[in-house]
């Protein structure tokens, strides 16, 4: 388990019968939380919140606000900056247990002692992107099939002081864009996804983590330069094993790059109690 503990904008306060109880900067939001399946007493801290996301019986939900919030707010991660705004999914634009994962790849290209070319993706608002840049990457190039995605990813580029480095933002089917990226030659040095378990492109390509991810993580091989530095899978599969992931680099990266391959579990330290929300699983090759 890697737990993303060196937060100071976020906290993750409670969790417990199905819930998490979360601070954002200095506002407080509730919401679902399925991996939070131990009983809690849920003292007054559960009622005096900015605001909590309910879900309907038929699917979907809706956030009720005791407080009025600005469209948006930003928090920070040492010297990343992020907007955060509560959506209609109940997600927030920003995943906090992925701190880790950006504190791996930023020392991993802040030490290369090259220039470093990074792929991310599934990048949906971009932090991974951020971090990547951040460190010293020569290109990150962002893809993401919501266009509205991209375009928070860019609010997060501005907020990072980031405007003048290369990233190139791309609108696109992931599975479609390596395939044109292998015809055209292109090659990266680190590549990073986090593809979610069932979605659809922009033209309606139909993406299934269980039928495309070993497809798309060979094909992603093939653009791997000579001396690649990272691959780094994300899921949040219910029912998935970080196993999986494990076996599928080793099959693919792993076997043509040899390196070092491990996997687990990302996750959250509850402040009330000390227990770890457990939040989604990773996979890593390296050189």
């Amino acid at each position: 388990m890697r737990i993303s503990n060196e937060w100071i904008d976020y906290e993750c306060l409670d969790a417990g019968n199905g819930e998490k109880l979360e601070r954002w900067g200095n506002i407080i939001l509730r919401r679902p939380e399925p991996q939070a399946m131990w009983p809690i007493e849920m003292d007054e801290s559960w009622e005096n919140v900015s605001g909590t996301y309910y879900r309907f019986k038929d699917g979907g939900g809706h956030w009720e606000f005791r407080d009025k919030l600005p469209d948006y707010w930003t928090v920070n991660y040492k010297d990343l900056k992020f907007k955060v705004s509560p959506t209609n999914f109940k997600h927030t634009g920003l995943f906090p247990e992925q701190a880790t994962n950006w504190d791996f790849m930023i020392d991993k290209i802040k030490n290369a002692g090259r220039p470093i070319r990074v792929l991310n993706l599934f990048a949906y608002t971009g932090a991974a992107t951020m971090a990547c840049s951040k460190a010293g990457a020569e290109l990150v190039v962002h893809v993401d099939s919501a266009k509205g995605m991209v375009s928070w990813a860019k609010e997060n580029m501005n907020l990072c002081g980031l405007q003048n480095n290369y990233i190139r933002y791309i609108v696109d089917d992931c599975l479609k864009f390596v395939e044109r990226e292998i015809r055209r030659g292109n090659k990266y040095d680190a590549i990073v996804m986090d593809p979610p378990s069932y979605g659809r492109g922009p033209n309606g390509e139909v993406w299934k983590l269980e039928h495309n991810l070993e497809y798309l993580v060979r094909k992603c091989c093939e653009l791997l330069s000579d001396e690649p530095l990272f691959f780094l899978i994300n899921a949040y599969t219910t029912g998935i094993s970080s196993t999986v992931l494990y076996n599928i680099l080793k099959l693919t990266v792993g076997s043509k790059y040899k390196g070092k391959i491990d996997n687990g579990e990302v996750g959250l330290q509850v402040s009330k109690n000390g227990l770890v929300l457990p939040c989604g699983i990773y996979g890593r090759w390296q050189c």
